[in-house]
């Protein structure tokens, strides 16, 4: 997959203007042998499925890490469970910053445990470094100059499924099924502004669902019953997956515009019944591996012999699997530019020689 240019003009903060030689002294993590980072996933819990994000990036450091490392040093992931607890992310950041001593954290999952653990890393000074979660407040450099997004974030993505309605179902009742959580704060918020002037017009039913619920089949048999003939589904993917499941059994066919995080064929559309979800559209910001259109790409043929080798029994459909390869390989790209200059505060004199 192509590296995000843009994301890596913007990691300044660990990147000097030019690599140059250095023999330390080193920030906690780094060394002349190893680079040694820290992230949490929930490989246990509600949303373990997206688990394979963790497990797809320690695959590609070992690739890395097989053909020499980056500028002689190899990678070292330490990736802790936090079963998608912020409380748990707290306590194993902690760990990894002042246990294991990591140079930064990088691509630690969910909005809700990232925000639990951003303002202790800015106030110590450790990277926050393409968090997996697409709340605004990644992209704050005024507030949290020590965190960075990767994915464009949920109002983008809540804007683009807005334009879409405002332009082919302009007369449209529009229901929305999102978690209560601050990033579902986004998406709902998100949506009313992209609707503008016609937001109480457009949309009629709103149905928050907490994580430790065991299912939304209430949400949905109510957003049913309040006449929504469009679904804007930003569910996880269990829930996304009930989603599907229950209104098929009801017998509902709204449009149904499905969140980028639950697009996963795998994780979300075969538990619900392929069959359940026809119809549904979706969006990516990411090359989807069933595409034709990829068939003769240069970075799917890369990622392709990756996954032959280093993961080959991962779910070549699941857009968590390109999700997380792109992350690594943009860490990598990144850390190579870097050069020997592995600090936490060295910044860009002149941003474009980084980013060339």
């Amino acid at each position: 997959m192509t590296a995000l240019r843009a994301a890596l003009i913007g990691v300044l903060l660990l990147c000097g203007s030019v690599p140059h030689a250095r023999s330390g002294p080193y920030d906690p993590g780094a060394s002349d042998i190893e680079i040694r980072i820290g992230q949490t996933m929930p490989y246990s819990g509600p949303v373990s499925a997206s688990s394979i994000i963790g497990k797809v990036q320690d695959a590609y450091f070992r690739m890395i890490n097989d053909r020499g490392g980056i500028n002689g040093r190899k990678i070292r992931l330490i990736s802790y469970d936090d079963a998608a607890m912020p409380s748990k992310t707290v306590e194993q950041v902690r760990r990894l910053v002042e246990g294991d001593e990591v140079l930064f954290t990088f691509q630690t999952l969910g909005n809700a445990s990232n925000i639990a653990v951003q303002k202790y890393l800015n106030d110590r000074k450790v990277p926050q470094l393409f968090v997996a979660g697409r709340a605004k407040r990644f992209e704050d450099p005024t507030n949290f100059p020590w965190t960075m997004g990767f994915a464009p974030n949920l109002r983008t993505e809540i804007s683009v499924y807005a334009r879409f309605i405002l332009e082919n179902y302009p007369a449209a009742k529009v229901g929305l099924l999102y978690q209560n959580d601050e990033s579902g704060k986004d998406y709902l918020s998100g949506l009313k502004e992209a609707f503008g002037a016609r937001a109480s017009e457009l949309l009629v039913g709103e149905a928050p669902y907490d994580v430790s619920d065991a299912t939304v089949d209430s949400q949905i048999v109510r957003l049913k019953a309040a006449g929504v003939d469009l679904l804007v589904n930003m569910a996880a993917p269990k829930f996304a997956a009930q989603t599907i499941r229950r209104m098929a059994e009801l017998g509902w066919t709204p449009v149904h515009l499905l969140g980028v995080g639950s697009s996963s064929i795998d994780a979300v559309l075969v538990p619900a019944g392929i069959n359940h979800a026809k119809g549904a559209i979706s969006a990516s910001s990411f090359k989807e591996t069933s595409d034709p259109t990829w068939q003769n790409d240069e970075g799917l043929s890369r990622w392709t012999a990756f996954m032959d080798t280093y993961f080959p029994g991962g779910d070549r459909k699941s857009i968590f699997t390109t999700y997380g390869y792109s992350a690594a390989e943009l860490l990598v790209e990144v850390l190579k530019r870097c050069g020997d200059d592995l600090s936490r505060e060295t910044s860009c004199a002149k941003p474009p020689a980084c980013a060339t």
